[in-house]
């Protein structure tokens, strides 16, 4: 059993159809998850259009702990991103191989003296490249670094420039799955979407129509990676 975060855009892929919809209650909180026999698929930003949940506001300890009681064997990320490469253009798939986050990421630890470090797990990261390569071709970067910004505003021209130094792709929500991940001993990996360049990187101004358009457009190539993943 897989399970898969992604955003609200996945609703729409024919990968998730037939699925049926539940809530889990947890000691975290409650959340909504959409089940087969193979994979359990979690709309991070929830399953309500009228009732986005931005990503400051997730509850990823929720979430995480509904998959794993439900008795996921490991933990997709499917991730939207901003590119902070000029060679790294929209249309690209990356499945990162860390990340970095200067801004407090969410604990399930509040009253113990635990220290986990955040790590994706190589096995399951090396199935997402393999089964990415047929689909992803030369757009696939096999391993990148992941900046996480805690949202909801986009980044400044100057965070950009500073980001591109040491990070490849930059997002609102990875860092804090794979640390409640961690936390929890639930193997973790992520597979990111470029679908704009950050801001200041590319030519077109930056807008979060264009980037929710270009987000449809790939979330088609990752869902049939996903759909080998789950067999």
């Amino acid at each position: 059993m897989l399970g898969i975060i992604a955003g609200t855009v996945f609703l729409e892929e024919p990968l998730f159809e037939n699925m049926s919809r539940g809530a889990v209650e947890t000691c975290f909180g409650n959340t909504t998850v959409f089940q087969t026999e193979r994979a359990i698929y979690l709309p991070r930003h929830g399953a309500d259009p009228d009732h986005y949940i931005l990503p400051h506001r997730i509850n990823h300890p929720a979430n995480i702990q509904a998959l794993k009681t439900l008795g996921v064997s490991g933990v997709i990320s499917v991730c939207s991103t901003g590119s902070l490469k000029r060679e790294l253009p929209p249309g690209h798939i990356v499945i990162p191989h860390d990340f970095i986050s200067l801004s407090p990421t969410p604990t399930v630890y509040h009253d113990r003296n635990v220290h986990v470090p955040p790590i994706f797990d190589e096995n399951l990261r090396r199935k997402l490249i393999a089964e990415s390569e047929p689909f992803a071709d030369e757009r696939l970067l096999k391993s990148g670094i992941y900046w996480h910004t805690t949202g909801p505003r986009f980044e400044t021209k100057a965070e950009i420039d500073m980001m591109a130094n040491f990070a490849d792709i930059v997002g609102m929500t990875l860092a804090g799955e794979s640390v409640i991940c961690c936390e929890l001993c639930v193997p973790c990996a992520a597979i990111c979407s470029v679908d704009n360049y950050a801001h200041g990187i590319g030519d077109e101004p930056l807008s979060a129509e264009a980037v929710r358009e270009s987000a449809r457009a790939n979330a088609a190539v990752i869902a049939d990676i996903l759909r080998k993943m789950v067999g």
